[in-house]
């Protein structure tokens, strides 16, 4: 019988890792009260509209439950939709979902966003009307 021989490998959780990760943030149901549609009366009344948000990212850093840095932190996402939606006027949301996208893709660790937008009430007889649109980063 022949003895097997085992290497024994020594990881720095800092530095190494034996496994690939992949994060995903996910931001549900965030509702905003504001300016956006075409038509006249959207221009002077404020509509309620929902963002349901997936972005897949790749995190650099060692996660440090007492560093905020070394995460993908949240309330950056909330805090670039809210800049947008109040900096300038939309007619559609594709507008607004293009800026969106442009504004979190310039962060290099985010790979992928599914953006969903919709307008809550906006045509009598349906609860929401809307957009859903995902991008990937194309590594060239």
């Amino acid at each position: 019988m022949t003895k097997k021989k085992f290497k024994l490998l020594a990881f720095d959780k800092k530095k190494n890792s034996k496994f690939s990760c992949k994060r995903k943030i996910i931001i549900t149901d965030f509702l905003l009260n504001i300016f956006i549609g075409y038509r006249s009366h959207e221009k002077i009344n404020k509509q309620n509209v929902k963002f349901n948000i997936e972005l897949d990212h790749v995190n650099l850093k060692y996660l440090n439950d007492k560093d905020i840095k070394s995460i993908f932190n949240y309330e950056k996402i909330i805090k670039i939709i809210k800049n947008l939606t109040k900096s300038k006027h939309y007619n559609f949301l594709e507008s607004l979902a293009d800026d969106i996208f442009n504004e979190l893709f310039k962060d290099k660790r985010i790979n992928k966003i599914r953006l969903k937008i919709e307008k809550l009430d906006a045509i009598k007889g349906t609860v929401a009307v809307g957009i859903e649109i995902t991008k990937k980063r194309i590594n060239v």
